[in-house]
């Protein structure tokens, strides 16, 4: 399985930070966003890598990352975004880099305490669809989020303003090879991007998107608060040394 983290967008949230920098590379305690998803996807055993990214800054993260050796990667290929399409546009342009194999989707600014090996093992057994990582947390509404009819998700909803569970869709996404004539499906949403929630709802319509739980904190980092939190449960906890390597295969 190869890997693939989003790293695009203006990061307008974190407006002034962001006039002069990608958010990616804001620090999180002390070191840049950007190490915790390639970190989080070599503890899976994940080493073949491209970043998609955009903006004034992309060439930032080359001067930052180089080959990758630093995490012990096989190999990194960046990729450029241009404008605003939404998160499954920009996965859309890792599909030459996937070259038909399975690929696990990382949001640049999702941090996690443990890893998310047992995901990926059930994921390598799966003949076909898509799997998602789903955390429970206060504030539901930021995300997507799960309906429930029992243990089966009906749909997922995007940011709602009552959500129906408060269970959040995370920045970690398995997909199988048929993932990017999918996205050739998708229509740009009200907010004009092709949204992951739609691509996830192809699959659960299918009967092919599975999910599971994910052990520990998680945060995204997009804003200022959960940008300060994300640093103070890297603190707090010492994820700052990064989780121990998973034995899971890539």
């Amino acid at each position: 399985m190869k890997g693939v983290i989003l790293a695009g967008g203006l990061g307008t949230r974190l407006y002034p930070l962001t006039r002069v920098t990608n958010k990616h590379l804001l620090p999180v305690h002390d070191r840049p966003m950007i190490y915790y998803p390639l970190q989080a996807l070599v503890n899976v055993g994940i080493t073949d890598i491209t970043l998609v990214t955009g903006g004034n800054n992309a060439g930032d993260f080359l001067r930052l990352l180089g080959s990758g050796k630093e995490f012990g990667l096989k190999h990194i290929n960046y990729t450029y975004q241009d404008g605003e399409g939404g998160i499954a546009d920009a996965l859309r342009l890792a599909e030459y880099f996937a070259d038909s194999q399975k690929v696990c989707v990382v949001l640049g600014d999702n941090i996690i305490e443990n890893n998310f090996v047992a995901a990926c093992q059930e994921f390598s057994k799966q003949a076909r669809g898509a799997h998602i990582l789903l955390k429970e947390v206060s504030d539901p509404e930021r995300f997507g989020v799960p309906v429930f009819e029992g243990a089966k998700i009906l749909r997922i909803e995007e940011k709602p303003q009552r959500p129906k569970s408060r269970y959040a869709v995370t920045g970690i996404y398995m997909y199988d090879a048929t993932v990017f004539e999918r996205i050739r499906q998708l229509k740009p949403s009200g907010r004009g991007e092709l949204e992951i929630t739609e691509l996830n709802n192809m699959y659960l319509e299918e009967g092919t998107l599975t999910y599971s739980f994910l052990e520990g904190w998680w945060t995204d980092s997009g804003t200022f608060d959960s940008l300060r939190r994300a640093t103070n449960l890297v603190v707090e906890t010492g994820a700052n040394k990064m989780p121990s390597k998973g034995q899971a295969n890539g």
